[in-house]
């Protein structure tokens, strides 16, 4: 097979990873875009239904043998998936910038991610455990089993395509599954990158199949098809619901991480220094393309005006440009992501924001192509303005001013997400309180973003279910059996 990734620059086209091998299967191809310059990065299929079902297939005929591997030997193959990807950095990281934009600290930090991801799932391979549970009758004991749930559909976000990616592949194959995996139809890339490393690796046929195409119609197949048994995506609450309702007459298990609204509360008392930092960083990394996004500002009034002129400061202050670079801001993924963020700005000025710094899309000079945005600030003094509601996911940061730690609190919890919050306080008893008031599944204390592997990621609400990542994500990938057996 051609490389995924040919030199920067040089259109290449791609195909499906179906059963073992790379094939087009009859289907036309879609562009895709580097969202710095607009320039045409590659080709992949136009994956459909007949796509979907051949893959299912696959996975399908070959979990019977990948589940009865020793869970060792599965974590033995994830191991190497993950060491082949260290040993890409690289070019990893190249191929996650030219088709998602980050910058590439940013995107070599991501290739990280995905070894961190695969590792950490293969660690738990020794840790798949039951339970034998006394019997109320004589001569009899209750055994509690884990299974994998068999083919396992991962459905993947376009913010973070090659983490997310390991993030679901990991577990669920070193629990026993087997896996279909459709990356974003924006950024496919970096799944066809995974395949390519699983096959020179020596995964069995049929174990991860890659697909690319349109999620409403690809994913929509997937989804609906009979023979798969567990669903996990990680995209928008709308995608989110839809899959919701079309799993919903299958009865499948569905773990779904979705759009977040994370407030931000930084009190009178606060390390105001630290607080600035870890705003900004939780607020403009990856442009603003994170669910766990700083995305509402509730500033204690006493140190108000202290915090946004240092706020302001430092996202004026943030570099933008050419993503291969070194810089703080690359561009947005795609123009109508850069559209809907400016209908949000507007929204909420009309809606009476005040703009501590007035930024929005570029389009002039050295950006006069490409999907760029530079940094805005608004203020606002009502909880219901659209900045404050909606999930912005841009460069866009949105204050507004608070009496005390009720109010935050109060204010924080108006919304129907509950991905991520965040607290900045000195007071023992305020951090205490955090966790029993704020209706959130990820708390952030005085600290930016950035989850654990070893901890659980996972959405109240809105947000979603489920969840991802350490023992309890792992756990998800596995169902429970139940065995009384009476041996006289």
């Amino acid at each position: 097979m051609r490389s995924v990734v040919g030199e920067l620059g040089q259109v290449v086209r791609h195909s499906m990873f179906i059963d073992g091998r790379f094939a087009d299967f009859d289907a036309d191809t879609v562009d895709v875009e580097n969202p710095a310059n607009e320039e045409i990065v590659a080709q992949v299929p136009d994956g459909g239904a007949m796509h979907a079902d051949a893959a299912v297939e696959a996975a399908r005929r070959a979990f019977c043998a990948w589940s009865a591997r020793p869970a060792i030997e599965r974590a033995q193959m994830v191991r190497g998936l993950a060491e082949a990807i260290r040993a890409d950095a690289a070019r990893l990281a190249a191929l996650i910038t030219a088709e998602q934009g980050k910058p590439i600290s940013q995107a070599r930090g991501e290739v990280d991610a995905a070894v961190t991801f695969l590792c950490h799932a293969a660690e738990e391979a020794r840790r798949i455990s039951g339970d034998i549970v006394a019997s109320d009758n004589r001569s009899e004991e209750i055994q509690i089993r884990r299974h994998p749930y068999g083919v396992v559909v991962a459905l993947t976000a376009w913010n973070y395509p090659l983490a997310l990616a390991a993030r679901k592949i990991g577990p669920a194959l070193v629990a026993g599954n087997t896996v279909v995996l459709l990356g974003h139809e924006i950024t496919p890339l970096s799944g066809l990158a995974v395949a390519e490393l699983a096959d020179k690796v020596g995964f069995p046929p049929g174990v991860l199949n890659v697909l690319t195409g349109k999620g409403p119609v690809v994913g929509q197949r997937l989804v609906e098809h009979p023979d798969t048994s567990l669903i996990t995506m990680t995209g928008s609450t709308r995608a989110g619901k839809e899959i919701f309702r079309t799993a919903a007459d299958r009865i499948k298990v569905v773990r779904l991480e979705l759009g977040g609204k994370a407030p931000f509360i930084v009190m009178e008392d606060s390390d105001v220094d630290a607080a600035v930092s870890a705003a900004i960083a939780a607020r403009f990394a990856n442009c603003g393309q994170i669910c766990t996004c700083n995305e509402r500002m509730y500033l204690h009034r006493d140190i108000a005006d202290q915090f946004l002129e240092k706020f302001v400061s430092a996202a004026r202050a943030l570099s933008i440009g050419d993503p291969m670079e070194d810089c703080d801001l690359g561009p947005k993924v795609s123009k109508v992501e850069v559209t809907k963020v400016a209908e949000i700005i507007q929204r909420s000025i009309v809606e009476g924001a005040t703009v501590h710094l007035e930024g929005g899309p570029l389009t002039d000079g050295a950006h006069g192509k490409g999907h760029w945005m530079s940094p805005t600030v608004l203020e606002v003094s009502d909880n219901g303005n659209a900045a404050m509601q909606e999930e912005v996911f841009g460069p866009v940061a949105t204050a507004m001013r608070v009496d005390d730690f009720d109010q935050a609190i109060a204010f924080a919890n108006d919304t129907s997400f509950g991905l991520s919050a965040y607290l900045f306080t000195a007071s023992h008893r305020r951090l205490m309180e955090a966790p029993s008031r704020l209706k959130f599944g990820e708390l952030y204390l005085n600290r930016s973003n950035g989850e654990a592997v070893q901890g659980f990621h996972t959405g109240w609400g809105l947000s979603g279910v489920g969840g991802e990542d350490g023992a309890y994500g792992f756990d998800g990938y596995l169902r429970k059996q139940t065995t009384y057996m009476k041996w006289e």
